[in-house]
């Protein structure tokens, strides 16, 4: 299974395509927030089921503000983040997740990727594609690939 992670496009799309592009066939989408209006075209054009969150500039947004769902075997606990202050640091979100029993923490607001495992938990960010903060500025994303087993591994990946 091929997860493709997104968060804050801000209604810019151009990144979006791009990412869509280079990361190939995916069974499933999810986007972390911050659309503001674009979910439309994100769910037409990624053609898999997209899990898509509202965040803290989606208003009007029919969106769920978290979500837990499976990957597999694994459970996953989605959420903006901004609500867990996650500008100040993952500890927030993670005790939410350990609360929620969630093997996977995905969180986006920052702007800035991040990948780290606390014992049994990933906690990720995959960055911004259409505003990222991080040194070099690149637009960015997770790729999530999941064996039948449930053995997963998570890559960031960088637009040019």
């Amino acid at each position: 299974m091929r997860v493709l992670i997104i968060s804050d496009t801000h209604g810019r799309h151009t990144a979006f395509d791009r990412a869509i592009m280079e990361a190939g066939k995916i069974d499933y989408l999810v986007h972390l927030g911050d659309t503001e209006g674009g979910e439309d075209y994100i769910e037409a054009f990624c053609g898999c089921p997209a899990y898509i969150l509202a965040g803290n500039n989606d208003f009007f947004s029919r969106n769920l503000r978290e979500m837990e769902i499976y990957f597999g075997k694994k459970k996953a606990f989605m959420a903006h983040g901004h609500q867990y202050s996650v500008s100040l640091g993952v500890e927030r979100i993670l005790d939410e997740g350990r609360s929620r029993n969630a093997d996977i923490v995905m969180f986006g607001h920052t702007h800035r990727p991040y990948l780290k495992k606390f014992g049994d938990i990933t906690v990720l960010n995959p960055g911004s594609l259409s505003f990222p903060r991080q040194e070099g500025r690149k637009g960015s994303y997770i790729i999530m690939e999941m064996d039948r087993e449930g053995n997963t591994e998570f890559t960031i990946h960088y637009l040019d």
